[in-house]
């Protein structure tokens, strides 16, 4: 049904029949609201920009636009801020990252972020040995140049040594945010990062694709043939900033790399804070976006609680998400087939608890990669002080896909994957936390959106291509360190400025 041309005058006459009525806008899939949230009552009628989605890019626009003197309101399907990050209290200051973790190098938007909020950062521990467990014999190994992260196996070596470079040589040609300017672009978008790597490697044994396909779980939650060369390519070309080079070792390396540190106060507390400075009468949780409606006054956003109309919107959540909302009238028919086509990686993170990091004691740092898995990539997520353990497994892509909805099955096999590792004793943790992301209604995936052949080269520039009054924020729309936490910030700064350009001729000043 179509919504009404409602004048400002008019809207607010009809906020409580609209809220009354919000509930019939509702999906049949998605959690249904029981009651008013207290703030929403608080919540205004009209307002400058109205913001879909609380994570970190939602939340560091309107903090942006609100210091610029500019109203907002956040709208929020789930029932806390965080988005893809989700940190979950232990015991008092011990968390465990289900979502978004570690911060490192040339991440320099989050970092001043972090800064500037108030959050610590320590470093993951490097200590030690990490653990390589192929063809059912365990290894050790120190992670240190020129490997890093990758282990010094023989079967290995040489293809990821000569694929390694391959990969920088050419993600160093593609332009970060606009992959299908590079020279070769269509070539590479016609095939996947799986074909590309083929024709590189001599993959003996299978046990090069098998320890690749440990980094790209953990990296995309999928698998090298479900995604094209170029979108991997373009993503080592984003790990970097414009004076310094994206590389491959920088998003797989701990040392030096994109898992070099973490937030003390765990991931989700940047949301938290950020939040919590907007006034938490601007951010309306359980309150799902079903409608976004533009019109010659403005926009109307609706939501299941209320609803809102504003100068401007920016829509920063997952685009596979961003593409259910109903638009009037309808997006242009580029971005709807991007939507169509962008999906999620499917990541299930798993924790397990203990007394202590008894690893350590062995000289071993929890770090581990086992390319039969299912759990291929394993780091130690225990807190500063050491006051308990904790490690993490990767499970993604196919493995994802075979254990989803399989609790019991899944521990037994990850639990295999640590005591094959670190020992009997990982097979008796205190406490089992798993997020399984694919599974999440309001993320339905992780850790970020794929993009398979064709698809860049034909409708890339629908990602960030505002329409109207609709701008697009969120990792995936980021020039560099797209599908982290620095990307999320860099496309808040990205929208506020296309946001306050058209609002007052004036930018806010990047970082």
């Amino acid at each position: 049904m179509d919504a009404p041309n409602l004048t400002r005058r008019r809207l607010l006459a009809s906020l409580p029949a609209a809220l009354a009525a919000g509930a019939a806008l509702a999906q049949d899939d998605a959690p249904q609201p029981l009651a008013l949230p207290p703030q929403a009552a608080a919540a205004p009628g009209e307002v400058d920009v109205a913001i879909v989605g609380a994570g970190i890019a939602g939340l560091v626009a309107a903090r942006r636009l609100s210091q610029a003197g500019r109203s907002v309101l956040v709208f929020e399907a789930r029932d806390r801020v965080g988005g893809r990050t989700w940190s979950q209290e232990l015991a008092p200051g011990v968390y465990a990252e289900l979502g978004g973790t570690w911060v490192g190098p040339t991440q320099e938007h989050v970092l001043k972020l972090i800064d500037d909020l108030g959050l610590n950062l320590f470093a993951q521990p490097v200590q030690g040995d990490s653990v390589h467990f192929s063809r059912g014999e365990r290894t050790t190994f120190a992670e240190k140049p020129p490997l890093g992260s990758v282990p010094p196996d023989p079967w290995i070596v040489p293809d990821f040594a000569v694929a390694g470079a391959w990969i920088d040589h050419v993600a160093a040609h593609i332009p970060p945010g606009q992959p299908w300017l590079a020279e070769d672009a269509e070539a590479l978008d016609r095939e996947t990062l799986e074909s590309w790597l083929r024709r590189r490697t001599l993959n003996l044994l299978g046990e090069t694709g098998k320890n690749f396909a440990a980094g790209f779980e953990a990296l995309f939650g999928a698998e090298a043939r479900e995604m094209s060369a170029l979108f991997a390519l373009h993503y080592v070309a984003c790990a970097g900033t414009q004076g310094t080079p994206g590389s491959f070792g920088r998003l797989l390396n701990t040392r030096d790399g994109a898992q070099e540190r973490r937030i003390v106060e765990g991931a989700q507390a940047i949301c938290q804070r950020l939040a919590a400075a907007i006034g938490e009468a601007r951010v309306l949780l359980t309150d799902p976006v079903r409608r976004i409606v533009q019109d010659a006054d403005g926009v109307l956003v609706f939501g299941d609680r209320q609803h809102v109309r504003a100068q401007r919107v920016i829509v920063a959540v997952p685009p596979p998400l961003a593409g259910r909302i109903e638009y009037q009238p309808p997006l242009p028919p580029a971005r709807d087939q991007l939507t169509q086509r962008l999906g999620m990686g499917w990541l299930i993170k798993c924790k397990a608890v203990y007394d202590t990091p008894f690893w350590r004691a062995d000289g071993l740092n929890g770090s581990a990669v086992i390319p039969d898995g299912p759990a291929r990539s394993v780091f130690d997520l225990s807190p500063p002080d050491a006051s308990c353990g904790i490690l993490l497994g990767f499970v993604g892509g196919d493995g994802a896909r075979s254990y989803s909805g399989r609790p019991d099955q899944l521990r037994a096999a990850v639990l295999d994957n640590f005591a094959a590792c670190f020992g009997d004793a990982a097979r008796q943790p205190r406490e089992w936390r798993v997020a399984d992301w694919g599974a999440e209604p309001w993320t339905r995936g992780c850790p970020t959106a794929i993009a398979p052949p064709g698809l860049l080269t034909a409708y890339g520039p629908a990602l960030t291509a505002a329409v109207d009054r609709i701008h697009w924020a969120g990792a995936e729309t980021s020039d560099y360190w797209c599908g982290y936490m620095d990307g999320a910030v860099r496309s808040a700064h990205r929208a506020v400025g296309e946001v306050l350009n058209l609002l007052t001729g004036s930018n806010l000043e990047t970082l």
